[in-house]
């Protein structure tokens, strides 16, 4: 990605999750980058692309880490244990991601259904970490969709934890936390 493309591309991200979508104008988003309305469109049709393409991205980006940093784990419990660190320190780098995400998953829009569908899609990584470690023994038994959800759920924790703590978000402080509840409800005893 160019430079200005990137610029667009994190200006807009910030505004989306501080304003909301439908409040953000292209004319804010060329003002607060500084191109022209043609520079804009040279690298982006419309709002609703640059909203897809950081939708996509962000999603990609959780999901090649999950992928990056489970194919280390021999052990399906020390893989959820990388997902969840992993969610927590993306709430950390990309609140505004996150934001934007949570904000655009309710609704019927062509936009929330699209969020739901990338969220979904993100989950289901996570149901088959979690399928195939309750398949191995290494996993409580239970539903895997409702645990794969519930392990989503913990981006959604961490991002109320840190605002509830002034925007303060000890990664390790929560994710013991969260090893020591949700993780170990999943351990076979």
């Amino acid at each position: 990605m160019n430079k200005t493309k990137r610029k667009i591309f994190e200006t807009s991200m910030k505004l989306f999750a501080e304003k909301g979508y439908d409040a953000t104008s292209i004319e804010e988003i060329t003002a607060t980058v500084g191109v022209a309305k043609g520079t804009l469109y040279y690298h982006f049709s419309s709002k609703e692309e640059i909203f897809n393409f950081l939708i996509e991205e962000g999603i990609k980006l959780m999901q090649n880490s999950i992928d990056i940093k489970t194919a280390k784990f021999p052990n399906y419990i020390d893989k959820i244990k990388a997902i969840v660190l992993i969610q927590i320190k993306v709430v950390m780098k990309y609140e505004d991601l996150i934001t934007i995400l949570l904000s655009q998953f309710w609704g019927n829009e062509t936009r929330n259904q699209k969020c739901k569908k990338h969220i979904f899609e993100y989950i289901s990584k996570i149901e088959e970490i979690v399928e195939e470690g309750i398949k191995k023994g290494q996993v409580k038994k239970g539903d895997p969709h409702a645990i794969a959800s519930e392990i989503y759920g913990l981006i959604c924790s961490s991002l109320v934890y840190k605002i509830r703590n002034n925007n303060e978000l000890e990664v390790m402080k929560l994710y013991k936390e969260f090893e020591s509840t949700v993780i170990e409800g999943l351990k076979i005893k």
